[in-house]
C-alpha cells in the first residue's frame, strides 16, 4: 500500500511511541503510577509516549496544532491542522498487564479528520487510513463485516468506569442491546474497539463520554472501511459530543434505534 507523506510521519511516530510503550509494558510492576482521577490512572509510561509523538509529528509539521490526552493544546499558526493524540488508549489494561492498548493519532484538517493511525504495540497490528484511500491493517485491506441482521452480530461497548456519571442509563442500554445481538464485548480502548470495527471484528460499538483524541482515528478507520458512525443522537459531531455508535450500513442504524429506546415502565 502506498502512503502520503503525512501518512508515514504519523505512521512513524505512532510506531516509536510504541516501542517506548512496550518496553515500560514488560516492566509494567516497576512503573511509577500517579492517580488523575477514580479508576482513572496516568503512568510515567503515559507521558513518554506523549512526548515522543509531539515531538515527531512537530518537527514534521511546526505549524500545525496539537491536541493530545496529557498535555494543554498548542494552537498551530497552520490554522488549518491540528494532530488529534492518545498516545496510550487503554491505560487500565496497560497497567494491568493486559495486552489491549494503542497508541492514537489522528490528522484533523479544517474540521474534518483526513488520516487516522492506531498502533497496538503488544500485538504489532497497525491500523491506518486516509480521507479516499481506504483502511488497512498493516498492508491488508479492510472492511467493516456484511451482517445485516443484530441476532448474528457481536457489538462493542464501553462500560462507565467508577467516576464516571450514567451507569443506569448504560445498563438499561446494555439491557436492550443484550437482548438482540449474538454477544457484547468490552475491550477496554475505544480506540482499539472502532479499529475492530473497521477490520470487521466487531459488528458495531456504542460508547459515551468519549473525548475527541480516543475517537478521532478510529472514525476515519470506519469510514474509509465502508462503514458508518454517528453520535448517539443520530448526528455526526461525534468529535464534540463525545459519543459514538458504529457498524455497517444496517448494523449501525439498528443499534442506533436499540441503544436508544425508552425506559421500560414499571
Amino acid at each position: 500500500m502506498a502512503r502520503s507523506a503525512l501518512l508515514n510521519v504519523m505512521v512513524q511516530a505512532a510506531l516509536k511511541a510504541g516501542k517506548s510503550l512496550a518496553r515500560d509494558f514488560g516492566e509494567v510492576q516497576n512503573l511509577q503510577v500517579s492517580v488523575k482521577g477514580p479508576g482513572d490512572f496516568v503512568s510515567q509510561a503515559d507521558f513518554r509516549a506523549e512526548k515522543i509523538v509531539k515531538e515527531e509529528l512537530l518537527k514534521a509539521r511546526p505549524t500545525y496544532g496539537f491536541l493530545g490526552e496529557e498535555g494543554e493544546e498548542i494552537i498551530g499558526t497552520d490554522g488549518s491542522h491540528r494532530w488529534l493524540v492518545d498516545p496510550l488508549d487503554g491505560t487500565t489494561n496497560f497497567l494491568h498487564g493486559i495486552p489491549q492498548f494503542a497508541v492514537s493519532i489522528a490528522l484533523e484538517r479544517n474540521g474534518e479528520v483526513v488520516a487516522g493511525v492506531v498502533f497496538n504495540p503488544a500485538t504489532d497490528e497497525l491500523f491506518t487510513a486516509e480521507r479516499g484511500g481506504g483502511a488497512f491493517l498493516n498492508d491488508r485491506r479492510l472492511r467493516v463485516a456484511a451482517r445485516k441482521t443484530l441476532s448474528d452480530c457481536v457489538i462493542g461497548c464501553g462500560i462507565p468506569h467508577l467516576g464516571k456519571s450514567n451507569h443506569g442509563k448504560f445498563l438499561l442500554e446494555l439491557r436492550h442491546v443484550m437482548g438482540e445481538v449474538s454477544g457484547v464485548r468490552r475491550i477496554g480502548s475505544a480506540a482499539l474497539d472502532l479499529a475492530y470495527v473497521a477490520a470487521g471484528r466487531f459488528d458495531g460499538f456504542w460508547e459515551t463520554h468519549l473525548n475527541a483524541w480516543d475517537i478521532a482515528a478510529g472514525l476515519i478507520l470506519i469510514r474509509e472501511a465502508g462503514g458508518f458512525t454517528s453520535d448517539t443522537d443520530g448526528g455526526t459531531d461525534m468529535l464534540s459530543t463525545g459519543t459514538v455508535v458504529a457498524g455497517n450500513e444496517y448494523i449501525q442504524k439498528a443499534l442506533l434505534e436499540v441503544i436508544g429506546r425508552p425506559v421500560p415502565k414499571a
